[in-house]
């Protein structure tokens, strides 16, 4: 099944702060390879949107790690997938809950 993938202004910003912080503390290469992980992610979920848990933070909303750093919440439908936000897991969780 094809789903389109929607990304939300919250996700977007949050992934945007993330590749500048990347590239400036790290290097292009650390980005690159971010990417990789997260399209990687991005397509197992369109594949096979039920393979991640369900986050206890709301009903329908799954949570994928894409690295130790870093977890994508997202939910779906038939005909799409919501990518909710992305999160940085050395926040506090209480963040989580605005975003969501």
């Amino acid at each position: 099944m094809n789903r389109i993938v929607v990304i939300s202004k919250t996700a977007e910003k949050k992934l945007d702060n993330l590749f500048d912080y990347l590239i400036q503390n790290w290097s292009i290469g650390v980005k690159k390879d971010f990417v990789v992980k997260l399209e990687s992610s991005i397509e197992i979920i369109k594949n096979q949107p039920e393979i991640f848990p369900e986050s206890k933070k709301g009903k329908g909303l799954r949570k994928c790690v894409i690295t130790k750093q870093t977890s994508l919440y997202y939910r779906f439908n038939s005909k799409r997938i919501n990518i909710i936000t992305i999160f940085d897991s050395r926040q506090h969780p209480n963040k989580l809950d605005k975003e969501v």
